[in-house]
């Protein structure tokens, strides 16, 4: 699933193609894409119709067009598979295309959202006073906001009981972060996946916030990560960071700090990649 750096690539290719762009018409082409609009298809699109994108923007892994006239965003669910592409009108349709977007300025181009295992979808949401479609205003901010709160984020890992990539995914605590960058800024501070947050000093959680930092930046400068042809941006180029990966994928390989084989662990329906040597699991109280 696309974590904070895909979903910010694709952001960055609708504010240059979509954003202040008028509606012509919105052509729904498979019901479960519109799925998480309550009133239907129709609605979806009559509402749609004749309004203006504003900037898009993100918190998080999450995406959406703000309308210009209205309170009132297209919240994008990206899913495992969703794309979101600008391509020219003319461009013969994709095969799991499920929406179009039409527009009246004459510029050639439509946005069309495709999805194969049809996980994802668009729907249109009210705003919270704060400018959030109001069913994600719980959704933390992500540790690439200016207003990221450190000594809260501190806090609330203190606090919990839990272990520390369960915090890194607790998209309550902190947004945009997924297996992959987990794993990656786990290996980078050193800690182990099962680490518990209890025992994180202040100097170790900020040392951890700039390892996600870093990776979730260098992931950014070349397009995200992409392992096949599902994840793609708005032109529907991949991105190459998994090959820079130090963690993620890497079952077998030498660790590139000690030389160690890296290990895979299966972890809550996912995977965990870490070095035995560099990344040494919490003891076990006796």
């Amino acid at each position: 699933m696309p974590e904070l750096p895909e979903v910010e690539v694709v952001r960055r290719g609708l504010e240059r193609w979509v954003a202040g762009r008028t509606v012509e018409a919105v052509e729904v082409l498979h019901p479960r894409a519109v799925r998480r609009h309550p009133a239907g298809a129709a609605d979806f699109a009559a509402r749609l119709t004749g309004e203006t994108f504003g900037v898009p923007q993100r918190r998080g892994k999450y995406l959406w067009l703000p309308l210009e006239r209205r309170d009132l965003s297209v919240l994008g669910h990206l899913g495992m598979s969703g794309q979101l592409l600008v391509q020219p009108e003319e461009a013969a349709d994709e095969k799991h295309l499920r929406i179009r977007v039409r527009f009246r300025d004459g510029a050639g181009t439509e946005l069309r959202f495709v999805d194969q295992r049809t996980f994802g979808g668009l729907s249109l949401h009210e705003n919270t006073p704060d400018g959030l479609p109001d069913v994600i205003a719980h959704i933390a901010r992500d540790p690439l906001d200016p207003l990221f709160d450190e000594a809260a984020y501190h806090a609330a890992l203190r606090a919990k009981r839990t272990t520390v990539k369960r915090a890194l995914l607790d998209q309550s605590l902190i947004s945009g972060v997924g297996n992959i960058y987990a794993d990656e800024a786990l290996w980078r501070a050193r800690l182990h996946y099962e680490r518990p947050t209890a025992t994180l000093t202040r100097p170790r959680s900020t040392e951890l916030l700039g390892h996600v930092r870093d990776v979730m930046n260098a992931a950014l400068e070349v397009g995200g990560t992409s392992f096949d042809s599902l994840y793609v941006n708005v032109n529907g180029e991949s991105g190459y960071f998994d090959r820079s990966l130090d963690a993620y994928g890497r079952e077998d390989e030498p660790c590139r700090r000690c030389g160690t084989p890296m290990r895979r662990r299966p972890w809550m329906n996912r995977s965990s990649y870490f070095c035995p040597r560099c990344q040494r699991p919490p003891r076990v109280a006796s």
